[in-house]
């Protein structure tokens, strides 16, 4: 159930059974239907996790009520409220499965008695990190300097093999453009 869990990690550094055994020790399995909520914003509780099956939405719950789409994970991609995660603060976003899922987590406290047990994965840990702000840099840049119609194409060829699970009211909030836009910008393209 968590090769590819295994093979994520020995994708960047390579890992003995007896090692691999003490992640396992330290995961957590949770199985999540659509609509159920991994993180609830300005709660206390927060993971690292690695999607076996499923997706879900990142987002904030805005002042006025309305959604604001963050980011979308999909299977055997990692994610995280990373300043909520690392430094103890509440939580800032709400992730929320968009289908049945499957996550592996983690809390911070395991990870860190796993960095001990296992000093190689503070390796792998650091370019997870690296990886996580270039994908939030690259998020800002083309909110900036792409237009919707851009950021669409983009999202449909990065995700070709998802996008079909994402509804209109979703990624109209992940693209920042109203609903009828959005009907503007497919019926183009």
């Amino acid at each position: 159930m968590y090769k590819n869990l295994r093979l994520s990690i020995e994708h960047k550094i390579p890992l003995t059974d007896e090692e691999w055994k003490l992640v396992v020790e330290k995961v957590k399995f949770i199985k999540l239907k659509k609509n159920e909520f991994l993180q609830i914003q300005d709660s206390n509780s927060s993971y690292e996790g690695f999607i076996l099956k499923g997706a879900f939405k990142t987002y904030i719950l805005n002042d006025n009520g309305t959604e604001s789409v963050i980011f979308f994970s999909f299977e055997n991609e990692w994610m995280c409220d990373l300043g909520s995660f690392y430094h103890q603060k509440p939580t800032t976003y709400n992730i929320k499965a968009i289908e049945e899922s499957e996550i592996l987590v983690i809390s911070k406290t395991n990870k860190a008695l796993l960095f001990e047990q296992v000093p190689k994965l503070i390796q792998f840990h650091i370019i997870m990190v690296e990886k996580a702000n270039i994908a939030i840099q690259q998020r800002l840049i083309d909110v900036l300097n792409k237009t919707s119609k851009q950021r669409y194409l983009d999202f449909i060829e990065k995700y070709s093999h998802k996008a079909d699970k994402i509804n209109n009211r979703n990624l109209s909030s992940y693209l920042g453009v109203s609903h009828e836009f959005l009907s503007k910008i497919k019926k183009r393209c």
